[in-house]
Formats: C-alpha cells, sequence, structure tokens
C-alpha cells in the first residue's frame, strides 16, 4: 500500500480476509514499516507477509496486484500486463484509480468502505474475467513499443543534469 501512505492496519485486515476464502491464489502481503507483520495475524496458512518486497520480479508472476493506486505501482503492474484491486488513499492516488477503472485494467475499492467482503467480490471479479488482464496486457504492449517509461525516466534524468525541468526547444 506504499511507502508514504501506509499503515491502515484495517487495509492489511481485509486483504487477508479475502485470501482466506482463495484457497488458488498465494498473497504475498508487503506492510511496510509502520506496521509490525504480527500484529496482523492470524493469517491464511500459506500468504507470506514481509515489510518490504522485490516487488518487479513478483509482478512478473503475479496474477492480481492489490495497490494504493500509486502510479509508480499502477504502471510497474501494466508494464507487466498484470491487472488491479486498487485501494486508493490520498494525493493522487484516487485520480490513477479511477484511470484503472476506466481503462478496464482492474477495480477500484474504497478505502473508507473496504471490507474483506468487498475485497474479496473485487478480486474474485477481476481473476475471473479474462477481460481486465486483455486489458492490462493491451497496455503493457503499448508501454513497450513506445518505452514510456524509459523515455520518462530519460527525462528525468536530464533535468537533474541540467536543472531545468523542460528540454530545450
Amino acid at each position: 500500500m506504499g511507502t508514504l501512505v501506509n499503515g491502515l492496519d484495517h487495509a492489511y485486515k481485509a486483504i487477508l480476509e479475502a485470501a482466506e476464502k482463495l484457497q488458488e491464489v498465494q498473497l504475498v502481503l508487503s506492510v511496510g514499516l509502520s506496521i509490525n507483520p504480527d500484529d496482523l495475524r492470524p493469517t491464511p496458512p500459506d500468504a507470506i507477509i514481509v515489510r518490504t518486497a522485490p516487488q518487479l520480479q513478483l509482478l512478473k508472476r503475479a496474477a492480481l496486484c492489490i495497490t494504493h493506486a500509486g502510479l509508480n505501482t499502477t504502471l510497474e503492474a501494466l508494464a507487466q500486463g498484470v491487472p488491479m484491486v486498487a485501494v486508493p488513499i490520498g494525493y493522487d492516488q484516487p485520480g490513477v484509480a479511477a484511470r484503472i477503472e476506466y481503462h478496464r485494467v482492474g477495480r477500484s475499492l474504497e478505502i473508507a468502505a473496504l471490507t474483506g467482503e468487498n475485497m474479496l467480490e473485487a478480486i474474485r471479479e477481476v481473476l475471473k474475467n479474462w477481460s481486465y488482464r486483455a486489458r492490462a496486457r493491451y497496455f503493457q504492449k503499448v508501454i513497450k513499443r513506445t518505452r514510456g517509461l524509459e523515455v520518462a525516466a530519460d527525462r528525468i534524468e536530464e533535468a537533474f543534469k541540467t536543472g531545468t525541468i523542460f528540454p530545450p526547444i
């Protein structure tokens, strides 16, 4: 649920409650430094709960990404063709979550109304409806073809080197 805005134990508990009913998936839950993983017990027997995890490596094998709808995680999931369930918390996340829904690459749930039941429903819908993965894979191809992440990184590096935000015209 992000590195800047996390520590919402009720969100993690809703995810764990949903995972308890999903026998066919393995949950890897990264909770950051604000929460002690032991405070989330009881947990599903096969769930892996850690403070940090190698996100890119996990996304390469993931069927679904549960995210706070941060732009970095969203783009990384799409770059791997992985659909999402978004739970925006603040900043630009509600807008990113709205785009996840609009482009049909996942579902979005309100943090204030988040329960294990509606998390389970959203996870099942995204996993069972092939169109979410198909749309995520479409964006994976677009990102690869346009080199969007590379171009963005190049622009940021250039801005740091030159001290300007925009390249010269």
